[in-house]
């Protein structure tokens, strides 16, 4: 595509990706997104200054504290909140459990939860795990195993009085079902119910508005669009207020300080930033904030990939020896499938022999592919494609799945 106002120039793009130079297709990007120069030199050059703890009357320290402001404000500016409601941590997992806990505090024996059979376990587990403790109901909204949709009406009779939290993905990792989140969050909220939202997979494809969504929390990992291995949780810093998370008694006791444990990464948060800016740079023509530059950029993107991915998910599921798992009406450019007489490790090590990266396996969607009947089978082969592929390389995962009949 060339480039213009709101057009994803390509060829620029691929440019700022060292990690291409491989030579290998990458439609591994779900699992992790390579990672563009600028994010790489923002680390290093972090790394070459004096970096001290937060908290102290010099420079080094200050440095510090820019490190952690600069992160939290791109974040913010990512899914539409405020800084001061950025929570940081080393992944969503560890953060979800954290808030589990806090939130488990407030909640008693016969609260309810809802959780969804399409989510990552990320989303799943800690919920589960803190109602078993407390004694509380778990209630399931299930996927169309036909077409992989998560129908949101089915919430209308999962909720009920005692509902204190509504658990859901803004899209699958696993098959990129993107369910109607707002919908859902507004049966939750007319319920009284909390939402926590999963947008880890959703972030590098979509404009993210934590308003809109209807959610109270997004969780969300910068690895996932080209940054380092770090976490967030986004929240209204006055919810933030309301709970007490697990901390160390001299520890900073203010929000979102007070559930962020031990001393941070502070060079990989100059990462986070960066990762921010590149996807805002994405059309380098696009004047205004970041949060505006961000809405032109992940709205070429969108279009980029949808198209991109149309055309790879049209060839596959056009071959008889193919069966793509689900057929959702709204999704992120990522499908699975399988093959009849081949297990999932056996397509992956073919195609990476042809030069293209894919993962196999249940990518912690366990739920979903144990109601699917995959895991019998060891999981599925999965390719998602970013905005750094291409139409050359789209076609040669064509003709390599198309090879393994």
């Amino acid at each position: 595509m060339s480039s213009g106002a709101g057009q994803l120039d390509v060829a620029r793009v691929r440019g700022l990706f060292p990690g291409l130079s491989d030579g290998l297709v990458h439609t591994d990007g779900p699992g992790g997104a390579l990672v563009p120069e600028s994010v790489v030199r923002a680390v290093s050059q972090a790394m070459r200054v004096p970096i001290a703890d937060r908290g102290g009357v010099f420079a080094s320290s200050a440095r510090a504290e820019q490190l952690v402001s600069g992160a939290r404000t791109a974040v913010a500016d990512l899914v539409g909140a405020v800084p001061a409601g950025v929570v940081l941590g080393p992944n969503v997992t560890s953060l979800t459990y954290a808030v589990a806990r806090a939130l488990g505090k407030h909640w008693r024996r016969g609260d309810e939860i809802v959780v969804s059979r399409l989510d990552h376990d990320a989303n799943i587990r800690p919920w589960l795990q803190i109602a078993d403790e407390i004694g509380m109901v778990v209630r399931w909204a299930e996927v169309d195993i036909e077409t992989g949709e998560l129908p949101d009406w089915q919430y209308d009779e999962l909720l009920t009085d005692r509902t204190r939290l509504v658990a859901v993905t803004a899209a699958s990792n696993a098959i990129g079902t993107c369910p109607d989140v707002t919908a859902i969050g507004l049966r939750a909220h007319r319920a009284g119910a909390l939402v926590y939202v999963d947008a880890a997979h959703a972030a590098p494809h979509m404009l993210l508005d934590i308003t809109q969504l209807e959610a109270d929390f997004v969780a969300l990992s910068a690895y996932k669009w080209g940054g380092p291995h770090v976490g967030a949780v986004v929240a209204h810093p006055g919810l933030l207020g309301e709970l007490r998370p697990d901390k160390l008694v001299p520890a900073p006791d203010r929000v979102p300080d007070r559930f962020e444990q031990g001393s941070p990464p502070y060079e990989l948060y100059a990462g986070v930033a960066a990762s921010v800016d590149h996807l805002a740079a994405l059309c380098p023509e696009t004047p205004g904030t970041r949060r505006e530059r961000l809405a032109v950029s992940l709205s070429a993107v969108g279009r980029y990939e949808d198209a991109l991915f149309d055309r790879l998910d049209r060839a596959l599921r056009s071959m008889a020896h193919v069966q793509v798992l689900g057929s959702p009406q709204y999704r992120t450019p990522t499908l699975s499938f399988t093959l009849p007489r081949m297990r999932p490790r056996q397509v992956a090590r073919e195609l990476a022999r042809r030069g293209v990266c894919a993962w196999d396996g249940d990518f912690y969607s366990r739920e979903l592919f144990d109601a699917i009947g995959a895991n019998e089978d060891g999981g599925a082969v999965r390719l998602g494609l970013m905005h750094y592929n291409t139409v050359d390389e789209v076609d040669h995962v064509i003709d390599s799945v198309a090879a393994l009949r």
